[in-house]
């Protein structure tokens, strides 16, 4: 799990298809997707790059870890990552390179866009 929380960290520095708009504060509550996006997105010349990409970071490895922790606690849809396991930074970029493929889900919860992501990505099949 410590390499997937590498993993998730990344798509801050290393999502580039859309251009970063500036940070907003309200973005910092994160009640939507596009939030986590914008805030994983930070230009590093935006006067809230640290503070955003720290967020990011945060947020994101956080819902991961209890994601992981609540599918074990109750028996259903574990996660199972490759091996060699995607690095945090490489599991952030993917997510946001996802969500920013699926704007049907931009409006929605980041928590439950991130879990759908990785229930598709690394749900154990067997």
């Amino acid at each position: 799990m410590k390499n997937y929380a590498a993993m998730l960290a990344s798509a801050a520095m290393l999502a580039g298809s859309l251009p970063a708009q500036a940070v907003t504060q309200d973005e910092f509550l994160v009640r939507r997707t596009r939030d986590v996006i914008a805030l994983c997105s930070a230009a590093e010349t935006d006067p809230l790059y640290t503070a955003a990409i720290h967020f990011c970071h945060g947020f994101l490895l956080g819902a991961f870890q209890y994601h992981v922790a609540a599918r074990e606690g109750l028996g259903t849809k574990k996660v199972c990552l490759p091996t060699p396991q995607p690095s945090r930074n490489e599991g952030i970029r993917n997510f946001i390179d996802w969500a920013r493929d699926n704007p049907q889900f931009w409006d929605e919860n980041p928590v439950d866009t991130m879990v759908r992501f990785v229930d598709l990505k690394w749900e154990c099949r067997s």
